[in-house]
């Protein structure tokens, strides 16, 4: 048979309800790993759910005790056709965020798959079920349509406590690093940068959170009383954030900032349009960093977002001078980044500006990778995807948010590519979670196109000096 084969058996899983059968399953697992805990319903979504599948497919599967207590078991299932042919790596995640029940819109539940128009509604469905359901649906059609072959080795990598920082995830790449060793890594997750075109990704952001704490003194002070003659935290606090971002977004710690965008970098993000769909926001002019497109402050530089301040009561405040007061910040930042260094920069700049008693801790990190814009794998991606839907991919050199792709990039050394299947105004772990259907058919087509095009001898870039990955921030 041929790739046309193999796309048209992907449509019809699509189109006969099958697609549709197997996501209802999956979202009705409660698959909640934010929660603080580890349900019992992590483990049976991949030894339940996932393992059948797979096994039917010529999968060996195991399941991998997670070594860290706060994250939930990971599933590794190979597919060795001959060990003398190069392998893919790819990669899913089975855990959700908190259903959040009862703040949905009438008629819709977390737990249940419901489908409106163009909308297929559930937890899930976005992040990240429905999109390996939809990788791993294209791989039935491709190995129907080669008779059972296909021409290469293939890894799955299943986790599923990625909603909760993927605790666990390096430890078991490292310990699994024979298992999980392959020549690509092929992903599908985060959102497409308008529902209509398809999107191919290299990366991601990095990310650090960190807190920025003053604590003045045991108790508040009457502020009639004190005030004037007592120092105010969450003064002092608001003053000491002033100096790190300005009052229009703009990095003010130069050690924060990126390095200039470079002519290529340019190039690739040139014809991107940020936002413009229904239930986008609006894009606010004159907003990060002067003289750059929002594509370019978007995904080519660095962002400093202060995400909670807390002083005093705020639903019911009184007349007394809190005793702290504390800032929960975030750097998403490019490859290029001393990342690693971020408090004692942060910690130096707020000395030399006067705000020594301000403490700062970091709590999470993430590096950033980027795969290089001219490696072969990422023109042989972009070809396959226009060969399957008939339009160019929008080229991301890194997704704007933050994934553990720093594990597959440097930990295993893989050139990464990222198709995903979602799009932005998709209310990802928010209420009324939902996949659109037509992206989701279309998904199903570029990823058997993809899974074809790689056992079609002479046409993957699979020769060594083309398995350069990028490198981690």
């Amino acid at each position: 048979m041929s790739r046309s084969h193999a796309l048209e058996n992907a449509t019809a899983y699509f189109d006969d309800g099958r697609f549709f059968t197997d996501l209802q399953r999956r979202v009705a697992l409660r698959t909640e790993s934010d929660t603080g805990g580890v349900p019992p319903a992590l483990a049976a979504y991949l030894s339940d759910e996932l393992m059948p599948r797979l096994a039917a497919q010529g999968f060996d599967c195991r399941i991998v005790p997670n070594p860290d207590p706060r994250g939930g078991p990971f599933l590794i299932a190979r597919r060795e056709e001959d060990p003398a042919l190069p392998t893919v790596l790819s990669y899913g995640h089975g855990d959700v965020v908190s259903g959040q029940e009862g703040q949905w819109r009438e008629g819709l539940d977390p737990w249940q798959l419901r489908a409106e128009g163009d909308r297929l509604y559930g937890r899930g469905t976005a992040d990240n079920k429905g999109q390996h359901t939809i990788a791993l649906g294209a791989l039935e059609a491709v190995l129907a349509a080669r008779g059972g072959r296909l021409g290469y080795n293939l890894c799955w990598l299943i986790e599923t406590g990625e909603e909760a920082a993927s605790p666990g995830l390096a430890a078991v790449c490292a310990q699994e690093r024979e298992a999980l060793r392959a020549d690509l890594f092929i992903a599908s997750d985060g959102p497409r940068v308008q529902a209509g075109r398809p999107t191919l990704f290299l990366g991601s952001r990095g990310a650090v959170n960190f807190t920025l704490t003053l604590n003045s003194r045991p108790r508040g002070y009457h502020s009639g009383n004190w005030g004037g003659v007592l120092v105010n935290p969450a003064t002092r606090l608001a003053h000491a954030l002033g100096t790190l971002v300005d009052a229009r977004g703009r990095i003010r710690v130069e050690d924060l900032r990126p390095p200039a965008l470079d002519e290529p970098l340019r190039a690739a993000l040139r014809t991107l349009q940020i936002g413009g769909g229904p239930d986008d926001p609006a894009l606010d002019d004159g907003w990060g960093e002067p003289g750059l497109t929002a594509a370019e402050r978007l995904v080519g530089w660095n962002t400093l977002e202060v995400l909670a301040l807390g002083a005093g009561n705020p639903q019911r405040p009184v007349g007394a001078i809190p005793p702290q007061a504390v800032a929960h910040c975030q750097l998403r930042f490019v490859v290029g980044t001393p990342w690693q260094q971020l408090k004692e920069i942060v910690r130096a700049h707020l000395d030399e500006c006067g705000f020594e008693d301000i403490e700062v801790a970091v709590t999470l990190t993430g590096a950033a990778t980027r795969l290089p814009l001219d490696n072969p794998w990422v023109s042989w991606a972009l070809q396959s995807i226009a060969r399957s839907c008939g339009q160019r991919a929008d080229l991301l050199p890194n997704l704007a948010g933050s994934l553990p792709n720093e594990i597959f990039a440097g930990l295993l050394g893989l050139p990464t590519l990222w198709v995903p299947h979602s799009y932005p105004a998709c209310a990802q772990h928010a209420p009324n979670e939902h996949l659109l259907a037509s992206v989701a058919r279309e998904g199903l087509q570029i990823m058997a196109g993809l899974y074809w095009d790689l056992g079609e001898p002479g046409q993957a870039p699979w020769q060594a000096g083309a398995l350069k990955a990028g490198a981690p921030a």
